[in-house]
């Protein structure tokens, strides 16, 4: 007879060309990451491949940025894709937790800010799996790596597990 499966978490982290995820089983299992291209209708194209990765994985939980925050910094069209992100969890009866910048700071910065590389290279120390995926530092006048979006994708599935342990002490 198998154990139950532990709580399972789908991050979801957009950038410009589709969105980074991540799947999370309890706080220590990372199940899969990865990208989705969503280049010609990217709001359209990533709400399919995020329903593809539902089917896939059947998450408990889906958690998104909190584009409300004030540490947020979305575009329009990534504020519309995470609300649609949320209007499509409630149609398939699936929980959205939306988590702040702030929070991820805060779970992850012991002293002061993080930089998104300095947060990327505190989880491949948790996750050495995902060492592989990690790009080199940006320079400033580089654009952002979409493979950042895999870490940050990371972080809020790790925030919102953080968050629901607490929450059953």
């Amino acid at each position: 007879m198998s154990a139950a499966r532990e709580h399972r978490i789908l991050a979801i982290d957009p950038h410009s060309r589709g969105f980074g995820y991540a799947v999370l089983e309890g706080t220590d299992r990372l199940v899969d990451w990865g990208l989705k291209a969503a280049r010609h209708h990217p709001n359209a194209q990533s709400l399919a491949r995020i329903l593809d990765l539902i089917a896939i994985y059947r998450p408990d939980t889906i958690a998104i940025e909190d584009h409300s925050a004030k540490s947020s910094r979305r575009r329009e069209r990534v504020k519309k894709l995470l609300n649609e992100v949320a209007a499509l969890c409630r149609e398939n009866k699936i929980a959205v937790r939306r988590v702040s910048r702030g929070r991820v700071q805060k779970i992850f910065s012991l002293c002061g800010k993080l930089t998104d590389h300095d947060l990327a290279i505190a989880l491949t120390t948790r996750f050495p799996e995902l060492a592989i995926d990690l790009p080199p530092k940006r320079k400033p006048w580089m654009s952002p790596n979409p493979r950042m979006s895999i870490f940050g994708a990371v972080a809020l599935a790790l925030a919102r597990a953080n968050a629901r342990t607490k929450a059953r002490r």
